[in-house]
């Protein structure tokens, strides 16, 4: 079972570095930021709805914008940011943005699948999220700073 990914991920890369041969460690460092940021904003998402339920922008009087519609936004504007800028450092920002919206969008799953808000649902569902996501978080660390060090940190002494 293990040889199966492992001949998946050789041929991903085979055909990423013949159609980029610079870019092809963006596609393992992108998943950093993305991974980072969900967690942050999922993290701050989940605190804040937990001590401060009655926490939100009124709009109007009586009209109350849910977090994960602010999530969808934010996506839709990655989206077309990803269409229309391309190169590492746009890719690298584009994908904090991703996932600070998927962590936003996100933070709803339980609800989503179980069409209920209880502390079980809720719980269970957010404890497994945020357990996967740290690991691959783990996984992906290391090439994520890597990559933001030697192509995107201001101050590099090139």
């Amino acid at each position: 079972m293990i040889s199966i990914f492992k001949k998946m991920r050789q041929g991903i890369e085979e055909r990423v570095a013949v159609q980029n041969t610079k870019r092809s460690g963006l596609y393992v460092a992108v998943l950093f930021p993305i991974t980072f940021s969900f967690l942050l904003t999922f993290g701050v998402t989940r605190a804040i709805s937990h001590f401060f339920p009655q926490f939100y922008i009124e709009w109007s009087p009586g009209l109350h914008v849910h977090h994960f519609t602010y999530g969808f936004f934010i996506l839709a504007a990655a989206g077309y940011l990803a269409l229309v800028h391309h190169g590492p450092r746009a890719n690298y920002w584009i994908a904090w943005l991703f996932g600070i919206g998927l962590g936003l969008a996100m933070d709803e799953l339980g609800m989503w699948l179980r069409l209920r808000d209880d502390d079980i649902t809720r719980w269970s569902y957010d404890g497994l999220t945020f357990g996967i996501l740290t690991i691959v978080l783990i996984i992906v660390m290391k090439p994520g700073i890597r990559f933001f060090k030697d192509h995107l940190w201001p101050f590099n002494k090139d």
